[in-house]
């Protein structure tokens, strides 16, 4: 994976790259600020790991939206 990334992008000692999407929708019911983010918005977080050719390693999704990248990765 590391040699892809450097061959690739010229990125060395990279396993993947990883990033959080808020994805918006209606307050659930009975949820409180469960999905409430910073902002002003619900959502919950689509949290994906990809390799050097774009192709998904892991996808999360469904973390509620007041939690940041680092606490989703944290929790999987």
């Amino acid at each position: 994976m590391a040699r892809q990334y450097q061959a690739l992008w010229n990125f060395p000692h990279s396993m993947g790259a990883i990033d959080g999407k808020h994805v918006v929708l209606q307050c659930p019911r009975n949820s409180a600020s469960e999905y409430f983010n910073y902002k002003n918005a619900f959502s919950i977080v689509l949290f994906a790991l990809a390799d050097a050719n774009y192709n998904f390693m892991f996808v999360d999704v469904g973390c509620q939206g007041r939690i940041s990248d680092s606490g989703v990765f944290t929790n999987t």
